[in-house]
């Protein structure tokens, strides 16, 4: 039996993600899928953006936290709900966002950084860090999290792979996923950030 340090866990991302990588079995072989995915998810990074903002701004509960200014944002914030649209630079500027965050999972490393990388983008959507004011509610995050997954089942499905190829590449991209899901809820755990 393996022992486990479950206070490391809770206060060490790096023995989170090991332990996690281990359970889930997400190794070296699905680091290698998902790079070598970057051919075919890379031109269809736009679209998936797309699309995820699609959603999000169709529900006034996810749009409504795309109105306080973003961190990092330096131009004009929409006056209200009804002034944000897709076309919006705090819009676009949130896209250039998932953007990289697609870019980061296919091109970067998976080492230290990037752990500390998966650990940011749970805690960046809590008042933990970036705008105080911005607390997106798990629930929320949880909806994120499964529609981008579906996005990127439904689109690994397209790509010109045989189905051993086709099989293992979702298969790494869910386990990664699942890691992420569980960066963010930390988070909410950490910082009881589960706000209105």
């Amino acid at each position: 039996m393996i022992a486990i340090d479950e206070t490391r866990l809770e206060t060490d991302p790096v023995a989170r993600y090991e332990f996690l990588a281990e359970f889930i079995g997400f190794g070296s072989e699905d680091v290698k899928r998902i790079q070598a995915s970057a051919p075919h998810l890379g031109p269809r990074i736009p679209q998936l953006v797309d699309q995820t903002y699609q959603k999000l701004l169709a529900y006034d509960a996810t749009a409504r936290h795309f109105v306080p200014r973003q961190h990092g944002y330096e131009g004009t914030t929409p006056p209200d709900l009804a002034a944000l649209t897709a076309s919006h630079p705090q819009i676009q500027f949130r896209k250039d966002h998932l953007n990289r965050y697609f870019i980061a999972l296919i091109g970067r490393a998976y080492d230290v950084k990037m752990v500390r990388y998966l650990d940011m983008v749970g805690r960046i959507h809590t008042p933990l860090a970036g705008n105080k004011q911005i607390s997106v509610p798990l629930v929320q995050m949880n909806a994120l999290m499964g529609l981008i997954s579906s996005q990127l089942i439904l689109s690994i499905s397209e790509w010109p792979l045989d189905s051993d190829t086709r099989l293992r590449t979702i298969q790494a991209f869910n386990k990664l996923l699942w890691i992420q899901n569980d960066f963010i809820t930390r988070h909410y755990q950490l910082g009881n950030a589960d706000g209105p």
